[in-house]
């Protein structure tokens, strides 16, 4: 799981708890927006009803805010790759023993970003929530 947490961090982490009455000890970002990683049978309850408490964490920040279910193992990495990096499609996710290789196709592009900065935000968080490498093929 994710190593260490800076001050920035433990604020979103706070206010995060503050507003969603859910508590979580995980946050990175990713495509400039802050992702958090909740247990699955919390998601909901984060989020709210009509989306008001993901709406209003996003307004104080002024940042597009997600909420994702927290990986339970490598068995649940293509679920947590998907709900991370969507709206984004790509044509498939395959989970091999010591990496993760999503296969591009023509949204290849939009999955690497500018100056490959996407592709090294996912390779970071690959890298600590399932301790495997990321490749996009």
């Amino acid at each position: 799981m994710v190593n260490t947490i800076d001050m920035q961090d433990m604020r979103y982490l706070n206010l995060f708890e503050k507003i969603m009455k859910v508590r979580t000890r995980f946050c990175f970002k990713y495509n400039e927006a802050i992702v958090f990683c909740v247990p699955r049978h919390l998601v909901f309850k984060a989020v709210g009803p009509e989306a008001r408490n993901i709406k209003r964490m996003s307004q104080i920040l002024r940042k597009k805010i997600k909420v994702v279910a927290v990986p339970n193992g490598s068995k649940d990495a293509k679920s947590f790759v998907r709900a991370v990096i969507s709206p984004t499609t790509f044509r498939g996710i395959e989970v091999k023993d010591n990496e993760v290789i999503i296969s591009g196709g023509s949204n290849k592009a939009a999955l690497i970003g500018r100056n490959k900065r996407r592709l090294a935000e996912m390779q970071k968080i690959v890298k600590n929530f399932f301790g495997k490498d990321f490749r996009i093929v």
